[in-house]
């Protein structure tokens, strides 16, 4: 297959439709192979797990380029002592939708303790890393502000440093890439665990790198150590790695959702369906009240860069408007280096407020607030500014979030 792809390129050259650049291209990305921190621990830093009870933080995305569970490498490792399990939200096995609450229990495969980290207790407590000294955390992140992983990392580098127990991340790729930065950064009254620290919306890092920033930044001060992954480079996205994709929740089944995921997440705070109970969760999102042949043409006549909107329809089995026949728009990502998220999620929700004036609302809940990490991007929307008039407002912020964001970044 490989070979053909490359005869086909030197074709295509031959007659002039693409360059020289372009086959080289083909060649160096089919060449490109990415290792997984476990991979990279597991072959050569077994040593920071040696003598030690381990406890591992992870889900089914925890897994090494062979697809098999990182829970069941360390347990079948004769050189490590694998001790208990530690679950974010929906579970070590991902079993749990959105919100659910995972309880203790034992591990049928392996027979080890889990514990939940979602729910009621979000940081380790003292009593679930009694028979733990070190604590390992290896999740697959989307690059989202408000993906909950990076926040249970977050709680866990606390728990750890409380404890007096080193914190390992092993690194694994940001499915979005490792450039772009997007969308404003959380005030500090907005934090929860949709967003605890003040970060851009989009934040270009993987969860090593935040984890250093995390640690320093925002004072956890844990005994911390990155396993950084092989072959990464920033200007990949996860399609580039050779690596498989795991969904990382329910609700994220591609590589694809996790990029309009900055943009239609912002749904969720709103009263139109942001795609839940679909088999296309954030690329189809819609109500009852829309008609879709208008807001796509609306979206489209924007002419946003890296996007089109198809007009669709289709009825929810769960969540909002579960079994109601709904009507919007399925997102087609057709650059993903030109699409800019968040500004295309505002131009969405304000487009839909626009048409749908009437019937359009944010959910009461202060949920949109949360989401966007303010109050005030809301308020804009509803008293008529323009998205470009937003983007501006919190452009100061994300610059010099950038800034800051050089000092921890791991890969070139």
């Amino acid at each position: 297959m490989k070979r053909m792809i490359i005869l086909f390129a030197i074709c295509m050259l031959s007659f002039g439709i693409v360059s020289s650049k372009s086959v080289t291209a083909v060649k160096e990305k089919k060449k490109q192979k990415v290792s997984p921190g476990i991979e990279v621990l597991l072959k050569e830093e077994k040593n920071v797990l040696s003598g030690k009870k381990v406890g591992l933080i992870t889900n089914p995305t925890g897994i090494d380029s062979k697809l098999t569970s990182i829970v069941d490498l360390l347990h079948d490792d004769p050189d490590i002592n694998l001790t208990a399990l530690f679950g974010p939200e929906h579970g070590v096995r991902g079993d749990a939708q959105a919100g659910a609450s995972v309880e203790y229990y034992i591990d049928e495969k392996t027979g080890l303790p889990v514990y939940s980290l979602y729910g009621k207790t979000k940081k380790p407590t003292p009593e679930m890393l009694k028979d733990v000294e070190v604590l390992v955390f290896d999740i697959q992140d989307v690059g989202t502000r408000y993906y909950t992983y990076i926040y249970t990392m977050a709680y866990a580098m606390e728990a750890a440093r409380e404890n007096d127990i080193p914190f390992i991340v092993l690194d694994r790729p940001n499915p979005q890439g490792g450039e772009s930065v997007d969308g404003p950064v959380l005030e500090p009254e907005f934090s929860s665990f949709v967003g605890l620290y003040p970060i851009p919306l989009k934040h270009g890092m993987t969860v090593g790198e935040l984890a250093t920033l995390f640690n320093k930044e925002f004072k956890i001060g844990a005994d911390l150590k990155v396993i950084k992954m092989k072959g990464w480079k920033r200007d990949m996205d996860y399609d580039d790695t050779g690596l498989p994709f795991v969904l990382p929740s329910p609700n994220m089944p591609t590589v694809s959702t996790t990029f309009v995921y900055p943009a239609t997440g912002l749904i969720e705070g709103t009263n139109v369906s942001e795609g839940r109970g679909t088999t296309k969760p954030f690329e189809l999102i819609g109500a009852p009240y829309i008609n879709s042949d208008e807001l796509a043409g609306k979206l489209n006549a924007l002419r946003l860069p890296g996007v089109k909107f198809r007009a669709a329809s289709f009825t929810p089995t769960f969540s909002k408007h579960a079994g109601r026949l709904s009507h919007g728009v399925e997102i087609y990502i057709t650059d993903r280096e030109a699409f800019k998220a968040v500004p295309t999620g505002l131009h969405i929700i304000k487009t839909i407020q626009d048409l749908y004036p009437g019937d359009f609302e944010f959910l009461a809940a202060n949920n949109f607030n949360l989401l966007i990490g303010n109050g005030w991007i809301m308020s804009r929307i509803k008293e008529g500014s323009t998205v470009n008039e937003i983007l501006k407002e919190y452009q100061v912020k994300q610059d010099a979030f950038k800034k800051v964001r050089k000092n921890y970044l791991l890969y070139k």
